[in-house]
């Protein structure tokens, strides 16, 4: 150690500072957003969360955002085994041990009702109703703010399948699956009320009880379920512009694009997607905000590009984030740009290291709170 000069060491010591320093951010992350959780959830099934407006979450590269904390209520039903689903909505609620339940393995495949995320009205025809008994009811929903799904079995016991077109009765027993909360809020007390209405029509259409729903509880539910995941929506924003203030042929940002493996996609936005399912892992998006199009491309230029990434709806958010890390750091070279970040400053390694352990962070807040990101609570929820 004698020999080394004070510079290697200097070095070597910056380096482990800064390892350590990654490192902490990342636990007082994690342990902040757990507490949030727990705490919580100590207090009568509620839940502490920062309610976020819509739109991108930028990094935050603050170790504490205390002062926009506020209280956030939640009261979420049991996902139990799909054979122990109560027989009316009423019930559900009436079953609530605790705020967020793990989901079923038929949950998990979105195979079956989630009580947790959505508002169940189950029916028992007094005489086994065919697919087309119910078609209109699924017509009749399609206008709604919030999906419903219309699910079916063909016995006690048997798996539940989605009622579409493609799947035939007899059916048994048939759930009408409403939609708590989405990106676009949750669900309205007239919302709620119609669909009571709708469910009390299918239901004497098919001489089933009526199965009753509380739209003010289920109202409340759905509200605090919206400022939930409020504070788990986070998409990572990664803008690379064009150096001294240029500019970016469209023609050259797709031939770049098409051979890092993005396509176009039918919202404008170059889309990479996983090659084994197709799934999108993260998109590059006009930083002008204007779609893209194969004939815009040709025509138009541009400031720069914005690598977005959805962390709920996305398998594993931190190998996707290191992907597009390197993607984008690539991209920025061959287009000779600056990646910077909303505010345009520079983007560096200490400064993504960061940014890697917030998704971190939020992937395991989604993953604790039993929504698994990129699975069917999640793209429901985040959706």
């Amino acid at each position: 150690m004698s020999g080394m000069n004070p510079l290697f060491l200097g070095l070597i010591a910056a380096g482990i500072l800064l390892v350590a320093g990654v490192l902490i951010y990342n636990w007082l992350q994690e342990r902040r957003v757990r507490r949030r959780i727990e705490a919580a959830f100590r207090k009568d099934g509620t839940a502490q969360g920062v309610a976020q407006g819509p739109g991108r979450i930028e990094p935050m590269l603050s170790a504490d955002d205390s002062e926009s904390s506020q209280s956030v209520a939640i009261e979420m039903a049991p996902a139990d085994d799909e054979s122990l689903l109560p027989d009316a909505a009423d019930e559900i609620r009436d079953q609530l041990p605790s705020p967020v339940v793990p989901a079923t393995k038929a949950e998990r495949l979105g195979l079956a009702p989630d009580p947790d995320i959505e508002c169940i009205a189950l029916l028992q025809p007094a005489q086994a109703a065919s697919t087309a008994a119910i078609a209109s009811a699924r017509s009749a929903d399609a206008d709604g703010a919030k999906p419903v799904r219309w699910l079916g079995r063909r016995g006690v016991g048997t798996p539940w399948q989605l009622i579409d077109g493609t799947t035939q009765g007899p059916w048994h027993e048939v759930a009408a699956c409403l939609l708590l909360a989405n990106r676009s809020g949750s669900v309205s007390r007239a919302e709620l009320d119609a669909f009571q209405r709708l469910v009390s029509e299918v239901a004497a259409a098919l001489g089933a009880p009526n199965a009753r729903i509380d739209p003010a509880a289920e109202a409340d539910r759905a509200e605090a379920l919206d400022r939930f995941c409020a504070d788990l929506d986070v998409q990572i924003g990664l803008t690379i512009l064009k150096s001294e203030l240029g500019q970016i042929a469209g023609t050259r940002l797709r031939g770049v694009a098409e051979a890092a493996g993005f396509r176009i996609n039918a919202a404008g936005h170059f889309e990479h997607a996983q090659e084994e399912t197709g799934a999108p892992l993260y998109t590059l998006q006009n930083y002008k905000q204007e779609p893209f199009s194969i004939e815009s491309l040709r025509r138009t230029t541009t400031p720069g590009v914005v690598f977005v990434l959805d962390v709920p709806r996305v398998a594993d958010p931190v190998r996707v984030f290191d992907q597009m890390r390197m993607v984008a750091k690539r991209m920025t070279q061959t287009l000779e740009g600056v990646l910077v970040d909303d505010n345009r400053r520079p983007i560096t390694d200490t400064s993504l290291a960061a940014i890697r352990a917030q998704v971190q962070v939020t992937a395991t807040a989604l993953r604790e709170a039993h929504i698994d990101p990129g699975g069917p609570r999640a793209l429901r929820l985040f959706g």
